[in-house]
């Protein structure tokens, strides 16, 4: 519809050209037919007229020879000149019977009688003719002669009125095509703005209301103004605002609701929850970080315990998931001390764009109290059956010693396996009450520079005393870079993370096992120590719960109190280090730790 609206907007343009057209032909065809009508008339009768001058020019001649004596001869040639004079005033005349030359060519007629009657005369009295037939005779051929000039001037006037008449139509022509050309560019300026402006506007409005639409205003509508394709285009774009209105809608009462349900969680919600935008400003407090923020730790914004990690987490957008006691902070509220474990998620939403965290603090003041009971009460009850053990092992030892006669063979193993388990209880209780004072705080390290391979061999050569025995092998694998690289550690305590590692390898492997003690470069400044066996490895459900205390995998058949890589965990975490594992079963197992250089 819109190619015929276009077109029909173009054939007032195309009308007014083929008008001009036709009427330039028109004038063009009329032209050229006056002007070769009119030339083709008077070049005739101005050749016809010059015929008859030389006509009347030899009859006046033969005159002449007539009043010379030759009678015969001149009459001849004036009759042949009259006769041809006669025809071409004939031929004249028949050519323009009603013209307004025929007046003068009647009157040419009669004087060429006048001529011809004084000829007569002349040639009938030959040298007797008098002055007077001389003068009659000279007269006439002067009158014939004048009345042929006029004639020749009558149609030049002629030629010259056609050329003035043709000059005018020219000019007519020019000047109306003139007007028509003026005009077409009049009407092609009305009809392209007509056109333009009868498309444009549609578009315009469609454009305007996109814009709109783009701004957040669904509720503006395009004017349906035709039938058209724009006319459909409008009717579209209108249907779709109707259904964007109606997902807005839809998408705000969803948002309403779960902003609400947001509201009422983090309302109900017992623990702090901070929601800080990039710049560290607090979008979202719920009524227990309300009462938080409130308290003296919070007068300069977020302590330092929680200020760094959070703008680390707004920096890299990575969480910041502590799993440990030794991240929990404590901050008095209501007159008591409370222990939180700070959670901070990162959090970016590209509709909203909004970029920022959240900060929850997981109270776990009971669990650190409880902990902190435990621990208590483990060390203490440690420490006081270990004086009631040490005199008990002393007194089986003395027995085993002093070999008391009366002793049967059963008593005396009886004694021996006595003996064994007053020193593996010794040790456990060693062990628990190390592990009290790790994780209190309360066993300092020693530390100093140690260089790796030493480190490395002297523990190499401590373990193949119970590794060779059990026809087990140990190899160090120490990187090129570590040969001369020192490190600032407390050398008793990591030897016995060592220790512990290499007596799980060797009490897992199997015969002619091979397991190696390795240290390698590891990036941000880190050196990696490992040990890695051939053992039947760890199942995957095991792996997250090795470290804790007093935990043994089930079906496990090797003797052992579960607390050994506990206290390696905490001896490297004393260091500002990690410690992880990584198994397959039937692949053997790798323990490493990470230590900062």
């Amino acid at each position: 519809m819109l190619r015929t609206r276009f077109t029909l907007g173009l054939l007032p343009l195309l009308l007014l050209f083929l008008v001009v057209c036709v009427y330039a032909v028109r004038t063009s065809q009329e032209l050229g037919d006056s002007v070769e009508a009119i030339f083709a008339r008077n070049f005739r009768s101005i050749r016809v007229v010059q015929d008859m001058r030389d006509a009347a020019a030899q009859m006046n001649v033969a005159l002449g020879d007539a009043r010379q004596g030759d009678l015969a001869g001149a009459r001849r040639r004036f009759v042949e000149y009259r006769t041809r004079f006669k025809r071409s005033l004939n031929d004249e005349l028949l050519a323009q019977p009603a013209s307004s030359k025929a007046e003068l060519l009647n009157t040419l007629d009669a004087e060429l009688q006048h001529f011809t009657e004084a000829g007569e005369n002349t040639l009938r009295l030959g040298s007797l003719g008098g002055l007077d037939l001389l003068k009659q005779t000279e007269t006439s051929f002067f009158t014939v002669n004048s009345t042929l000039d006029a004639l020749l001037e009558r149609d030049h006037q002629e030629i010259y009125g056609a050329e003035t008449r043709m000059k005018t139509r020219i000019d007519e022509s020019l000047r109306l095509l003139i007007a028509a050309m003026l005009t077409a560019v009049l009407l092609f300026f009305y009809l392209a703005w007509r056109l333009a402006d009868s498309f444009l506007k549609p578009i315009q409005a469609v454009t305007a209301s996109a814009v709109a639409l783009g701004a957040g205003d669904l509720d503006r509508e395009v004017p349906v103004t035709s039938r058209d394709e724009l006319g459909q285009l409008a009717k579209a774009f209108n249907a779709m605002a109707i259904h964007l209105r109606g997902y807005r809608d839809a998408t705000l009462a969803k948002v309403l609701r779960t902003q609400r349900t947001m509201e009422a969680t983090l309302t109900s919600t017992p623990e702090p929850v901070f929601v800080v935008a990039r710049d560290g400003t607090h979008e979202v407090r719920n009524p227990a970080a309300e009462q938080l923020a409130q308290s003296p730790d919070f007068a300069q914004g977020f302590p330092p315990a929680l200020a760094e990690p959070l703008a680390n987490v707004l920096t890299t957008g990575s969480h910041y998931l502590p799993t440990d006691y030794a991240r929990v902070v404590t901050f008095r509220v209501a007159r008591e001390d409370r222990h939180y474990l700070p959670r901070i998620l990162a959090i970016g939403d590209k509709l909203t764009e909004f970029k920022g965290a959240a900060v929850i603090l997981q109270d776990v003041t009971k669990f650190r109290l409880l902990d902190d009971a435990k621990t208590n009460l483990v060390g203490t009850v440690s420490h006081e059956l270990k004086s009631p053990l040490t005199s008990l092992r002393m007194a089986v030892y003395l027995l085993l010693e002093q070999k008391i006669q009366g002793l049967s063979p059963v008593q005396q193993e009886l004694l021996e396996t006595a003996r064994d388990d007053a020193d593996r209880l010794l040790r456990i209780l060693d062990n628990l009450l190390d592990l009290a004072r790790l994780e209190a705080g309360a066993s300092s390290l020693n530390r100093g520079d140690v260089r790796i391979p030493s480190l490395l061999k002297e523990v190499a050569a401590e373990a193949r005393g119970f590794m060779d025995p059990a026809g087990l092998s140990l190899t160090l694998q120490i990187e090129p870079e570590l040969e001369e690289q020192t490190i600032g550690v407390d050398g008793s305590r990591l030897r016995h993370v060592f220790i512990n590692l290499l007596t799980n390898a060797a009490k897992y492997s199997p015969p002619q096992g091979v397991t190696t003690l390795g240290a390698s470069i590891a990036p941000l400044g880190f050196i990696r120590f490992s040990v890695t066996d051939q053992g039947p490895g760890i199942p995957a459900e095991v792996l997250p719960h090795i470290f804790d205390r007093f935990y043994r995998a089930p079906g496990q058949t090797k003797t052992g109190a579960g607390l050994g890589l506990a206290i390696a965990r905490e001896i490297v975490v004393a260091h500002g280090g990690s410690i992880s594992c990584t198994s397959e079963v039937g692949q053997g197992t790798t323990f490493h730790f990470l230590l900062p250089r």
